[in-house]
């Protein structure tokens, strides 16, 4: 039975994982798989009246078609300025202003270009991972170091640490599972 004092150690280690995991997600949908979604503009910022600005507060971003964005800023008078912030956002696109939307359509991804994705993907995971294994370690001094100055049982360190490495394998398979998908999802044409 593992001693009281160590559940918070435990409980904060598995909120930490969590969050690498939550992390990775949002990551991974920034990285272009070959379909339409707004998430790829969500880093977009447009200089409106001398603030940065997010595009989706500016304007109404949706992907009607697999290849294809639409861009509809809720005032028409910035539209060459949301044009132009995405045009410099570094994503390859081009979009087309109409005077009212902005359509933004996605070429093809190429085979080189699928290739720097998975790998961009791979980053991602492994600095998951890290994050995660960081974790374990922080748990495990902190379990050591309180069972050190709580005179606590020598096993209840052994017990600790198992329910962290418990959670280190949980939260590492799901990293691997969430990479495997998206890999998946950009190599499939």
């Amino acid at each position: 039975m593992l001693p009281e004092e160590l559940s918070p150690i435990i409980k904060n280690a598995e909120r930490s994982m969590k969050e690498a995991v939550q992390f990775c997600k949002k990551e991974f949908s920034h990285i272009r798989a070959g379909k339409a979604t707004p998430a790829l503009l969500e880093n977009i910022r447009v200089d409106y009246y001398g603030a940065q600005t997010p595009l989706n507060q500016l304007a109404n971003v949706s992907a009607p078609e697999a290849r294809l964005l639409t861009v509809e800023p809720y005032d028409k008078s910035i539209i060459q300025d949301v044009e132009k912030a995405i045009m410099s956002g570094n994503l390859g696109l081009n979009p087309n202003n109409d005077g009212h939307l902005i359509r933004i359509p996605l070429p093809m991804l190429s085979e080189e270009r699928r290739k720097e994705l998975v790998k961009k993907a791979k980053e991602v995971a492994e600095n998951a991972r890290i994050s995660i294994r960081n974790s374990r370690r922080d748990a495990n001094d902190e379990i050591k170091s309180t069972v050190k100055n709580e005179s606590l049982p020598e096993d209840s360190q052994y017990e600790g640490e198992e329910e962290i490495q418990k959670l280190t394998d949980k939260y590492i398979n799901m990293i691997e599972e969430i990479l495997q998908q998206k890999e998946k999802d950009i190599l499939t044409v």
